[in-house]
């Protein structure tokens, strides 16, 4: 993907030449402003310097998400929020945050395979995405290495996998397969032909889902007559009918804002060519914790023909808590777009958690909203239950001294 931004003197440089000389102040978010002292260009450009040294993530920006950023307005634009970060002074970091939040590292029965549902593995193809979202839940290995993480990588060399599919043909109950990673967008057409055709070879693996933000932020790829991705997807997606199987996409929009022109024009192609498209949103405060924000996203998304599947809570990511929404706004946000929504097109809110993986949010117990803390269980485990703990910034002095006496009295994570 040429003129991707990934090198800091590189983006400073550009923001140079797209910022306004006096930048609009921030709108304040629940009555708070977050971000002080940025007046001028040079004002924001010192402050994304600041929050990169504190982000778990590097930065990696398409020149499509450049171009939908309205950088006349940056403080309060949704897309620049998920991907370039500022010194805010609500990114504080929780005591439950992990770099590994859903702790698939203790899932992993062969390097780069997660095993966390009975019958789904999870199929780690690469460390690399087209852009790399601030508030990513594989913080632990996905993008280059940064002033606070290093990574664990996993790269795309195909003799390396040969485990893998064993593991997986030796699992009769494993039906379906999410091809992830990182994205499986930025994998060679051979190397996507050779993983569909691998795994559909397989009695008993029924579905595979190729997992990819790349519909959201780099569209052109799908309406690209001599990019070949695509079509090697679309030529799986016959096959496994074929066969009696399924294969689909699962992309990743948060904002209406990111549904452009070319995202209709090639979402249409693959409508057209039976290709199965769900999405997955990442509650974001700021971006889309708004009814009006979260429903114009769903009803876009569907006059597309993409399927809104789940609206997912936040996961504990340090260094990205000015995105995180206390899980109050998700029970309220699902109510709420109940009423406007028609009950087939409505996405399923859940939180995911440890061990227990996804569960419906709105199945959370002893929702406390002082100390912003809530429990999940799941029927198949004797274990747990498993916390899920609301950002700081989200909870009153009393709220958040009180999570300060719990984590520092019991040594606690965020897992019970």
């Amino acid at each position: 993907m040429s003129h991707t931004l990934q090198r800091p003197d590189a983006l400073f440089s550009f923001l140079r030449t797209v910022l306004p000389d006096q930048v609009p102040e921030q709108r304040p978010l629940r009555g708070r402003v977050e971000y002080h002292g940025i007046r001028t260009a040079e004002d924001f450009i010192a402050s994304v310097q600041a929050g990169l040294r504190k982000a778990p993530m590097a930065f990696r920006l398409s020149p499509h998400v450049l171009s939908i950023i309205d950088w006349q307005d940056p403080l309060n634009d949704p897309v620049r929020r998920q991907f370039i970060p500022l010194d805010s002074s609500i990114n504080v970091n929780h005591p439950a945050t992990s770099l590994d939040p859903l702790q698939e590292t203790n899932s992993s029965p062969v390097s780069g395979l997660v095993h966390r549902y009975h019958n789904k593995a999870l199929f780690l193809t690469t460390s690399t995405c087209p852009v790399y979202c601030r508030f990513c839940t594989r913080s632990y290995s996905i993008g280059t290495e940064t002033d606070t993480v290093k990574k664990m990588r996993f790269l795309p060399v195909v003799k390396k996998w040969e485990p893998r599919f064993q593991y997986i043909e030796a699992n009769p109950h494993l039906v379906d397969i999410v091809l992830s990673g990182g994205d499986s967008y930025l994998l060679e057409p051979e190397i996507v032909r050779y993983l569909g055709e691998r795994l559909l070879a397989i009695p008993h693996i029924r579905r595979l889902r190729f997992a990819t933000k790349g519909l959201a932020v780099s569209p052109s790829r799908m309406l690209d007559p001599t990019d070949s991705w695509m079509s090697t997807v679309i030529e799986l997606s016959k096959r496994a009918r074929s066969l009696g199987k399924h294969v689909c996409i699962h992309t990743h929009f948060n904002n209406r804002q990111e549904i452009t022109w070319i995202t209709r024009a090639g979402a249409r192609r693959l409508y057209e060519e039976g290709v199965t498209v769900r999405n997955q949103s990442v509650l974001l405060h700021g971006v889309n914790n708004s009814i009006e924000e979260l429903s114009t996203l769903v009803h876009e998304l569907t006059e597309i023909n993409i399927e809104p599947y789940y609206v997912y809570q936040g996961d504990m990511i340090p260094g990205a808590e000015d995105l995180r929404t206390p899980l109050s706004d998700s029970l309220e946000l699902e109510l709420q777009l109940r009423d406007q929504t028609a009950g087939f097109l409505l996405p399923r809110f859940v939180t995911d958690v440890p061990v227990a993986g996804k569960r419906p949010s709105l199945s959370a117990q002893n929702y406390d909203r002082v100390r912003g803390t809530a429990q999940f269980v799941s029927p198949k485990l004797t274990d747990g239950p498993y916390s899920y703990w609301d950002p700081l910034w989200s909870l009153s002095e009393e709220g958040r001294e009180q999570v300060k006496e719990y984590f520092a009295g019991s040594g606690k994570s965020g897992s019970t």
